[in-house]
């Protein structure tokens, strides 16, 4: 039977159009930093669909509460995102985007049972028509060569004919109320030009900054591994840098603010690097270099650099406590700061724990102060009860570790209290991103260390 004239138009409207048009639903499978503002987003523009398989998460939600903090309770109240944990709703949509974790596993290989997991479950309710979107963090390949059979095979659609696939790596900071999703430029791919379309229209409804075509869905995935290895690269040179300067007697903080003088200075700094991207995405990259046959040295060098930190740390809480004629087994310390960054909760993959645990190997138990990280995860996760700081008391040690900028109001002053009565050349204070004045510790007598 012949088409006529209005049939064939009607067939031709993009599904870019229908979204628009209210006619199609956009899904987001997986509502943790990354997903729920991007849901978020989209339910302003269009019809769209928040789903999570933690039911106990998406009642949160429902209830107008953020554990990411990325949103905040007034904007997740204010959304429209329809939020769900039935898997079977994902079947009244057709662009979809998946935005789940991609952890590494205990040999530091990928873990791609999120990525996998999320595509069977949608896979069982895709439509012909539809465009998958991923922005988990993958190596060079992973769509084509692990998603797509999942997706075939769970629907029994063919790739291309009916459905499409492509990439666009996330590049939510979070905790950066600056640099989001609106104001972050977008990369994005497609399988083909008409498909790459599709998807570079539908992300411009959100990213007020715009979005970057590549041309294919590898170099998209190659993106997102590259920015943050780059980023972990760069950290490991500081680290190692600040490892000679001590042993140079030089204060790091000093030669990195005289070097950020320089109108090309990179302006990295020494640190723990932990958290999800960074320390993460340098092992999916590695993998894929691996499975090339290429052996990528100057990244596997910075990752082992940068793993270690946390060890280098607290063997100089140790040492101090020693050169201080403290009983370690009996002083007592205080960690400020548990979440892998400042001003997010999130405390997954946090070196700062791994001070902690090395802490306790010496029979230390530290308080641990965090006014953003989540209690009960902290004590579900590391079986750590943190401690308001006012609560701080009589210490031998505190350790500056995540500057959060509810510590903002501590100064050398204000800490000198949580000494009580100890003799300044006693006190000590491991700063360990250098946000305190060196010189005013050591005027105070402090036993002062930094990276």
């Amino acid at each position: 039977m012949c088409l006529n004239e209005k049939d064939k138009g009607a067939n031709n409207v993009s599904l870019y159009e229908k979204l628009l048009k209210n006619e199609e639903v956009l899904s987001v499978i997986g509502l943790g930093y990354v997903g729920l503002p991007l849901a978020a987003a989209f339910s302003e523009k269009i019809k769209t669909i928040g789903f999570d398989v933690n039911s106990a998460k998406i009642e949160a939600y429902k209830n107008g509460i953020d554990p990411t903090n990325e949103l905040g309770t007034e904007a997740l109240r204010a959304c429209a995102v329809d939020f769900t944990s039935d898997a079977k709703r994902l079947a009244e949509a057709k662009f979809h985007i998946i935005a789940v974790p991609t952890p590494i596993n205990g040999d530091n290989g990928p873990d791609l049972s999120y990525v996998e997991s999320a595509c069977t479950i949608l896979g069982r309710y895709l439509k012909k028509g539809s465009i998958v979107v991923s922005e988990s963090t993958v190596y060079p390949g992973v769509t084509e060569d692990v998603c797509i059979p999942i997706l075939e095979k769970e629907s029994g659609l063919k790739c291309g004919v009916d459905f499409k696939v492509g990439y666009s790596p996330e590049r939510i900071n979070p905790g950066d109320k600056v640099h989001t999703l609106q104001t972050i430029v977008k990369v994005v791919s497609g399988m083909d030009e008409e498909c790459l379309d599709e998807i570079a229209k539908t992300y411009e409804l959100v990213v007020e900054a715009g979005v970057h075509r590549v041309s294919s869905i590898k170099a998209a995935e190659a993106v997102k591994a590259v920015e943050n290895t780059q980023r972990d690269v760069n950290i490991a040179f500081m680290n190692e840098m600040a490892l000679l300067f001590q042993g140079l007697g030089i204060d790091t903080g000093e030669v990195v603010t005289a070097m950020n003088t320089k109108w090309n200075a990179l302006k990295f700094y020494p640190g723990l690097v932990g958290g999800h991207c960074i320390s993460v995405d340098p092992h999916y990259l590695l993998h894929g270099a691996n499975k090339m046959g290429h052996n990528s040295r100057i990244v596997r060098e910075s990752r082992r650099l940068n793993d270690i930190m946390s060890k280098i740390v607290g063997d100089a809480i140790i040492k101090q406590l020693i050169k201080s004629n403290k009983m370690v087994t009996k002083s007592k310390v205080a960690i400020l700061g548990l979440s892998f960054k400042e001003n997010t909760p999130d405390i997954r993959n946090s070196k700062i724990m791994d001070v902690i645990n090395q802490l306790r190997c010496y029979g230390i138990s530290p308080m641990v102060v965090d006014p953003v990280a989540s209690a009960e995860e902290a004590k579900r996760e590391f079986d750590i009860d943190l401690v308001p700081l006012d609560e701080l008391n009589d210490l031998d040690c505190i350790v500056c570790a995540v500057p959060h900028d509810g510590f903002k109001g501590l100064t050398i002053e204000t800490m000198d209290k949580l000494f009580g009565n100890l003799p300044n050349d006693e006190k000590i204070l491991i700063d360990i991103r250098g946000k305190f004045s060196r010189a005013e510790a050591q005027a105070n007598g402090y036993r002062y260390w930094s990276l």
